[in-house]
């Protein structure tokens, strides 16, 4: 049986533990120079394998559930939210979850959606004047936060919002460590499972007032709390608080990222810029609707390569099951296996000059978008993935049709750490009202 090979750099007892925590890409861009597509890593002692290429993402994906474990690769979610909770649960509890929240997410109700996203993202360009500065993480954070939080949680949780609540949710967010194990007494994780315990009790009590005034026409919230298996099983409290949880909390730590990444992109590119704003002026006037985001086709390309360069999600992991032959070498049971966004996006085998942010590839050869797992893959795949592009469609496109805007950051870099990789602030904006 053999490992894959060491990348180089491992210290005594730590291995790359330290350097994967400060910043992982330069150490994932060493093992692929050093050894191609399959290497392994040293963390704390413990072994794990990266994969890289799109052979590799597949494949990790299909096997997902026989060969490989979300749970035993990212343990640190069950501590943020419960062990059985939709992904973490096993196969069969997994398509039972999945069954119930897969036609909130469908066609039908993403017109509901863009209502909501798109009242949200005018008040807040509303109460911005002639001009001014602002900086993107701090006005995006909240303003994804209350969307999330108002199509999930309901029009009355989300009126109680403020930036405090979005700070409750950066805290809790402390939480994603791929590293350290986190029953570790370290800061962040403190953090984290303080938050966790505030947002649980703030979270039941809501459901405690909608059990006794339940909304009419019934919202996501309402709908979840009277929503079933398929044997007529009521899903437990405990598991809609988590669930609700979960999708608020993705809403806003995924899509907060992305979107700011999208508008940098756009500012550092003028002449990307212009072909966006050319294609966002030529919607109708008025409510914005499904059909007219749908109809920004560039837009769309420059967000999918906005995952491609600046995927949020650093690392996707796994625990393997038993011993797994790949290729010549051997994953051995208990192993964590890494996939590489942010590394794989970038293979020049994979992009055609991959470094440079082109969204024409994407309008070129729509397959390409196959191609991205900055949103997961397989049956695994984001469920709000949809949600999420739409979210970042529509405010793109009232910002940018509202507003002429400059970056005045001209070099935003991801925030280091082993979270959710948004540009590190402050990360200004000069803008000023178009006529």
């Amino acid at each position: 049986m053999t490992a894959p090979p060491l990348v180089s750099g491992a210290r005594p007892f730590l291995g790359h533990a330290v350097e994967m925590y400060k910043d992982a890409y330069p150490l994932l861009k060493r093992g692929h120079r050093e050894h191609g597509r399959v290497f392994s890593l040293r963390l704390a002692g413990k072994p794990a394998v990266v994969l890289l290429g799109d052979e590799h993402d597949r494949w990790l994906f299909k096997e997902t559930d026989r060969l490989f474990s979300i749970s035993e690769g990212m343990p640190f979610f069950a501590r943020m939210f419960d062990p059985d909770m939709y992904f973490l649960a096993g196969p069969e509890e997994y398509q039972r979850q999945r069954e119930i929240l897969l036609p909130r997410f469908q066609a039908r109700y993403l017109e509901h959606y863009t209502h909501v996203m798109a009242d949200e993202t005018e008040q807040w360009l509303a109460g911005l004047k002639h001009e001014g500065e602002f900086d993107i993480i701090e006005e995006f954070g909240p303003l994804i936060m209350r969307i999330a939080a108002k199509s999930f949680l309901g029009e009355d949780f989300g009126e109680k919002l403020d930036t405090d609540f979005f700070t409750e949710f950066r805290n809790f967010s402390a939480g994603l460590d791929v590293i350290f194990p986190s029953w570790l007494p370290l800061p962040h994780f403190i953090r984290s499972r303080r938050a966790r315990a505030r947002l649980h009790a703030s979270l039941g009590r809501l459901i405690d007032e909608r059990r006794e005034h339940p909304t009419d026409p019934p919202d996501f919230l309402q709908w979840l709390l009277t929503a079933s298996y398929m044997d007529g099983e009521p899903l437990p409290d405990r598991l809609v608080v988590n669930i609700v949880l979960a999708l608020a909390w993705v809403g806003q730590e995924t899509t907060t990222g992305h979107a700011s990444w999208g508008l940098i992109h756009l500012l550092q590119n003028p002449d990307e810029l212009k072909k966006v704003v050319s294609e966002v002026d030529a919607i109708a006037d008025g409510p914005l609707t499904l059909s007219g985001v749908r109809a920004a086709r560039y837009l769309d390309a420059a967000l999918h390569e906005t995952e491609r360069l600046r995927p949020v999600a650093g690392l996707i992991a796994r625990g393997a099951l038993e011993d797994i032959e790949v290729g010549e070498y051997t994953i051995a049971k208990g192993d964590r296996v890494f996939l590489s966004p942010s590394i794989t996006h970038r293979l020049p085998e994979l992009f055609e000059n991959p470094e440079e942010f082109r969204p024409q590839r994407f309008i070129d050869d729509p397959k390409a978008a196959g191609l991205l797992i900055g949103f997961g893959g397989g049956v695994h795949r984001c469920l709000g993935a949809r949600f999420a592009y739409l979210e970042m469609q529509i405010i793109l496109t009232l910002l940018l049709r509202g507003f002429r805007l400059e970056l005045l950051d001209a070099e935003p870099r991801p925030v280091p750490g082993p979270g959710t990789k948004w540009p590190q602030g402050p990360v200004r904006v000069r803008y000023e009202r178009r006529t």
